[in-house]
């Protein structure tokens, strides 16, 4: 099983999330199946299938929450290795053809917002980047070709 990157603050969004899920959202759909059951002729029933599909949606997310948590491990941003590109680091890098330079934060997929400067250690960058040490070059492939990033920090 792989394991789940996760920081702290993502562990504890994904309990509360799993939590609301299991106690609120759970309730809630149950109530909207019971009162599209009072309607009679379910073959016909829009509001029970659109009900019954919200049930579905609600369970299949708490299946993926639980399945993340069981296989969580939280970064520890005391232990993070500097030496090369791993998760939780912070890592600049240059686009080798235009000098272009970016930092990103190494995350887990629930932490990952790439908006922000946080990427996955799944995403195409993020695995590319991955065990590189400054000075070497990155190739990765891209939907534009492939990109060339040289690793110039990692903190």
């Amino acid at each position: 099983m792989d394991k789940n990157f996760m920081t702290k603050e993502g562990y504890e969004r994904t309990k509360e999330r799993l939590d609301y899920l299991k106690t609120v959202r759970r309730q809630e759909v149950a109530e909207k199946l019971a009162e599209a059951r009072s309607y009679g002729d379910l073959s016909e029933n829009s509001e029970y299938d659109i009900a019954r599909d919200e049930q579905a949606s609600v369970e299949t997310e708490i299946f993926e929450l639980e399945n993340k948590l069981k296989s969580v491990e939280i970064i520890d941003n005391k232990k993070v290795n500097t030496n090369k590109v791993s998760i939780g680091c912070k890592v600049s890098i240059q686009n080798v053809k235009n000098n272009q330079t970016f930092e990103y934060k190494i995350v887990g997929d629930t932490d990952s917002d790439p908006m922000n400067g946080l990427i996955s250690n799944a995403s195409p960058i993020g695995a590319g980047l991955m065990d590189k040490k400054i000075g070497e070059i990155a190739k990765i492939k891209t939907p534009m070709g492939i990109v060339e990033y040289k690793i110039i920090g990692i903190k």
